[in-house]
């Protein structure tokens, strides 16, 4: 997935706003949290390319391992039963269920070790074959950027409606 990671991203976080108990100004760092974390398993291409030199692909990297972002929204779930003070927490849960969602994106076409470091094999939903060149075009042409294209409409539509919401509910000077 190339451009559909930040729309998801938009799109998870919008829709935790009501089932988490989040402060009414918190909107602005949930989804800046939310953006983050459906990027975050991709931070791992700076290693990948400046210190890996591409030698292996970066969905092999911890950051792309399930069983760790599952493992912290566990762990960060049981903490939000023991704190008081549940929004910095919560910002953490967001931030990991986006990364989450990252992975599963990342299944539809992108090989990802759902059993990493346990077993090695590499699940995808479908293959881009590849047939045009630069290697990018065959991800561009191939029916998955379709429904990358379709989460950006759907961010867009979202935010334009969140924005529209926000400017009726705005006291007027």
């Amino acid at each position: 997935m190339f451009i559909g990671h930040l729309p998801a991203g938009y799109l998870i976080t919008c829709g935790l706003f009501k089932p988490l108990p989040l402060p009414k100004n918190a909107a602005r760092r949930c989804i800046l949290a939310g953006l983050t974390g459906a990027i975050a398993p991709d931070f791992d291409l700076i290693w990948c390319y400046l210190v890996d030199h591409g030698q292996h692909h970066h969905h092999l990297y911890p950051t792309h391992w399930p069983l760790i972002w599952f493992s912290a929204l566990s762990l960060l779930l049981l903490w939000a039963g023991l704190v008081k003070n549940k929004y910095p927490v919560l910002l953490c849960v967001v931030f990991c269920v986006n990364g989450i969602v990252h992975l599963l994106l990342d299944s539809l076409v992108g090989d990802i070790g759902w059993l990493m470091p346990f077993d090695n094999t590499l699940f995808a939903l479908a293959h881009v074959p590849a047939q045009y060149h630069p290697w990018w075009l065959n991800f561009f042409l191939h029916w998955s950027f379709m429904l990358e294209m379709a989460l950006v409409v759907a961010a867009i539509w979202l935010w334009r409606r969140r924005r529209k919401a926000s400017l009726i509910e705005a006291p007027v000077e």
